[in-house]
């Protein structure tokens, strides 16, 4: 074979291999056009099921259309509002703790008063039998959060019995509730800083003043 021919034959090869990879990327980009609203709707369900597991009773307003960002500790935080007759009556935010296997997202809905109307995990890596009693399937530990706020349990008292608090842990796994019980206790800090923001108070003084 000579030099001429072989140029030839690898010219034609990596036109091949061009052509084969537009193909793909063509076939992809018409995958994901097809499947983005069916994962879409199947992701706002999810989260729909997350809010109205912390989030008891009916609202008339559309939850996943009625957010607000605000700065949190461990960045931005998407705020769900709960309304009846236009006034925000609940909200609902994720917090973060640092358990023993890292990262627990919780879910949780407060009311216009700062009770705790529900909390939820809704990730985790903790050790199965163990750090998963965090789970309402696996334990009812969950639930004590439900009805307390800042002031019940006192701010010193707003921890796991082993650091002096009032809350539950579990034998062999202090680190997975610990870690549950101060986010959501820094969950209850963030709606006490951003009440006025979070219920549409600010807007509603500034509006009776104005006179509108």
């Amino acid at each position: 074979m000579n030099l001429e021919s072989l140029r030839d034959k690898l010219g034609y090869q990596g036109a091949l291999l061009a052509v084969a990879a537009l193909i793909t990327t063509a076939a992809l980009a018409v995958a994901s056009r097809a499947t983005g609203p069916a994962i879409a709707a199947a992701e706002a369900h999810d989260l729909q099921q997350s809010l109205s597991q912390v989030l008891p009773g009916s609202f008339d307003n559309d939850l996943l259309k009625d957010t607000v960002l605000l700065p949190g500790p461990d960045g931005e935080v998407t705020v769900y509002r709960a309304r009846r007759a236009g006034k925000v009556e609940a909200v609902v935010f994720q917090v973060v703790g640092k358990g023993y296997a890292g990262r627990i997202v919780c879910m949780m809905g407060v009311d216009k008063d700062g009770h705790v109307l529900g909390v939820r995990v809704i990730k985790h890596a903790e050790t199965p039998g163990l750090g998963d009693k965090i789970e309402p399937a696996k334990a009812d530990w969950i639930h004590a959060f439900e009805g307390k706020f800042l002031g019940d349990p006192p701010a010193e008292k707003f921890a796991v019995k082993k650091d002096g608090g009032v809350f539950d842990q579990f034998a062999g796994a202090t680190i997975t509730p610990r870690a549950v019980v101060k986010a959501v206790k820094g969950g209850l800090e963030f709606f006490s800083h951003e009440k006025a923001r979070l219920l549409d108070e600010a807007a509603a003084s500034t509006m009776a003043i104005r006179g509108d």
